[in-house]
């Protein structure tokens, strides 16, 4: 037995074995030996969702194509179309031998990325100007995740671009993964470690551009909490690249402190400047850090803009970043933040018991027949 997940080994009935749950197998066995029968499945899950199903249809084509046998897939919607609670989001038919062992693995490679690209699918809605990097990779469990959770980044930004005309994720941390983005690589530039090492966020972004020569600089402020003075001293030392647009800064201070040059009272007083209703508006006290709080706050945002923009720097970009899951984002869509990019991980399930996909048999040799309470997953003629 080995450790690595049925996405990374190529012992495909292997894995089925192993990781499967037990009485699957044992029914298996039991219809090896008294019969099969053709069966229907319908999938669904209990909350609302962005239809993804791509990677559990791909696995179920290559397990197919192993076993000799043809599944039928029916799907209920489009890739990216919403899909409300209950409601089945595809049938999936074939014999009940060789059906039966792959609910465990099938369901797993479905769920999480329904849940999770409508998350992204909101906070893209949300914003709808700013792009979005998905930067999960380093938060997910292991590969499998990360491949389930950039596929759903993609598949809800697409969506909001569709309906509500968003910019949307423009891409991913990973090279593994950047396919689903249109890219050939993963994008970003350095982590608060290169900061550290280089002694001083100007030299860091030296480094990186004596290293990467002709590439856009972003460059993190928050390692000294000289959020301002170090972002205006990385404009100044890189001017013709901020005249061109090529320079943000990302704004990625943690939620124990205020960024530079702020406090309570001066972050009341810079979102009533630029935004008076907005104090007016929040509805718990989550909201209200997030609009003028520590940490990357609305007024923290607004007030690096002011910073930048005073300073002749109106074409330098600002990404933000730490905590932006959709809610936050619905705050900062709702008063208008200058936001150019959103960096986040936090778009993933935050409650996991949402994310379970859920199988049922509704007809068994053509008749219809479910346990009592799923009639509403019956196929309708």
């Amino acid at each position: 037995m080995t450790g690595k997940s049925p996405s990374e080994s190529e012992d495909l009935e292997g894995d089925i074995d192993r990781w499967t749950d037990q009485y699957f197998k044992k029914t298996r066995a039991i219809v090896q030996r008294n019969g099969d029968a053709e069966v229907t499945y319908a999938v669904f899950m209990r909350r609302p969702v962005s239809f993804a199903p791509r990677l559990m249809i791909d696995w179920l084509n290559q397990v197919a194509a192993e076993r000799e046998v043809t599944f039928n897939i029916q799907k209920c919607f489009d890739e990216g179309d919403w899909v409300g609670a209950g409601e089945p989001l595809l049938y999936l038919s074939g014999p009940l031998s060789e059906l039966v062992d792959l609910e465990t693995l099938y369901l797993q490679k479905l769920g999480a990325c329904c849940v999770a690209a409508y998350n992204a699918y909101l906070m893209c809605s949300s914003l709808p100007d700013s792009q979005f990097l998905a930067m999960d990779a380093r938060h997910c469990a292991g590969h499998e995740m990360a491949e389930m959770m950039a596929y759903a980044a993609s598949v809800g930004s697409e969506g909001a671009r569709r309906d509500r005309d968003a910019v949307g994720f423009i891409g991913n941390a990973t090279d593994a993964t950047a396919h689903f983005f249109g890219n050939e690589k993963g994008l970003g530039t350095m982590p608060h470690a290169l900061i550290g090492y280089a002694g001083s966020t100007l030299r860091a972004a030296e480094m990186y551009a004596e290293a990467f020569p002709g590439e856009p600089l972003t460059i993190l402020v928050d390692y000294f909490g000289q959020e301002v003075t170090d972002a205006l001293a990385v404009c100044n030392r890189f001017a013709d690249l901020a005249e061109e647009g090529a320079v943000a800064v990302r704004l990625d201070t943690h939620g124990g402190r205020f960024v530079e040059g702020l406090d309570t009272q001066s972050s009341y007083a810079v979102l009533e400047r630029h935004v008076p209703r907005a104090v007016r508006q929040y509805r718990n006290e989550e909201e209200l850090r997030w609009l003028v709080g520590t940490g990357v706050s609305a007024a923290a945002i607004f007030h690096m803009r002011d910073k930048l923009d005073e300073a002749g720097f109106s074409k330098a970009r600002i990404v933000a970043s730490s905590g932006f899951n959709f809610f936050k984002c619905q705050v900062m869509g709702s008063v208008n933040a200058p936001i150019d990019m959103v960096g986040t991980g936090s778009y993933l399930p935050d409650d996991w018991r949402e994310t379970y996909a859920t199988a049922d048999i509704v007809a068994y040799d053509g008749e219809p027949k479910v346990k009592v309470g799923r009639e509403f997953l019956l196929q309708r003629r």
